[in-house]
């Protein structure tokens, strides 16, 4: 078996950009990065748990931990985006991936975090260029009823 140099470059650029990731997370125990992520989520959500999150323990409790450690522990809470940016960017990439039940938890946080109606409709706008009209309609349809359940909570009033 031959290994040539690109493979053998491209094998070390991998390691070298796991292991920078992985490398906030090191020295730390998963409770701690648990207890980060749980920060996180309820800067989020109004002070309060993830609903999913917390099913998920009941029957998936490895995939909630690694959720909450890796996920929101170590890669959400990093400092490199705001919370709107970081959410505006997450509702993006629901929207291109066709997953409106992800999409409607992050465009809720999103709002939380500053972002309006309005700059969510820009980004299923801009998902018909990046990822099709079905894709598009479907995000839409997802932030309709997030809107539609927020104006009802909220005596009918619209969101800035």
């Amino acid at each position: 078996m031959t290994i040539n140099r690109n493979s053998l470059l491209a094998v070390a650029g991998v390691v070298l950009a796991v292991s920078t990731i992985a490398a906030p997370a090191l020295g730390q125990t998963t409770s701690e990065r648990q207890a980060r992520g749980n920060a996180v989520v309820r800067s989020l959500n109004g002070g309060e748990p993830q609903p999913t999150l917390e099913r998920m323990r009941d029957e998936f409790p490895f995939l909630a931990e690694a959720t909450e450690a890796y996920a929101l522990g170590d890669v959400w809470s990093r400092p490199g985006l705001d919370k709107k940016s970081r959410q505006l960017a997450a509702v993006s990439a629901f929207a291109a991936l066709g997953e409106p039940a992800f999409l409607k938890i992050h465009a809720r946080y999103a709002l939380n975090a500053g972002a309006t109606e309005a700059e969510l409709k820009e980004v299923v706008y801009l998902t018909t260029v990046t990822a099709g009209f079905p894709k598009a309609i479907a995000a839409s349809q997802a932030l309709s009823e997030l809107f539609g359940e927020l104006k009802a909570g909220n005596g009918g009033a619209p969101r800035p």
